[in-house]
């Protein structure tokens, strides 16, 4: 698996894909080198964005990899490459999160992600906020 930062060229790919961000959104983040896009054999099949908690705090927002990509580790080396690249770039800490009704809960604190908090909004389950020091 190659892991690269996402360019015009998988705006597609994103975008078809990626229901929980605007359109217009996905270029400003690919702009923003705010996007990693992981290819098998030239093809495309999943990607990580990220931005800044309190424009300071490093803040995994999404990770996607196709369906018959998935249970591979493949979600354990973006993460794992994310914040080796955080931590090269000067952070100590970095954030995640995710509804609490997920499984993804559990792969970041296998990860050495803790609970920080959570937030509720009325229609939507609990969102538990999770940190890492690097």
């Amino acid at each position: 698996m190659k892991i690269e930062l996402a360019t015009e060229k998988d705006y597609t790919y994103i975008v078809e894909r990626d229901i929980h961000i605007p359109k217009s959104l996905v270029r400003a983040k690919i702009n923003e080198k705010e996007i990693f896009i992981l290819k098998e054999l030239e093809k495309e099949i999943g990607w990580m964005r990220y931005g800044y908690f309190w424009d300071n705090i490093p803040f995994m927002n999404m990770i996607w990899i196709d369906e018959e990509y998935r249970g591979q580790g493949i979600g354990k080396e973006i993460v794992l490459y994310w914040e080796e690249m955080m931590r090269q770039s000067g952070f100590k800490l970095v954030m995640t999160s995710t509804q609490s009704d997920e499984e993804a809960q559990h792969f970041y604190r296998k990860l050495g992600y803790r609970d920080a908090g959570c937030l509720l909004l009325e229609t939507q389950p609990l969102e538990v906020i999770l940190i890492k020091k690097l």
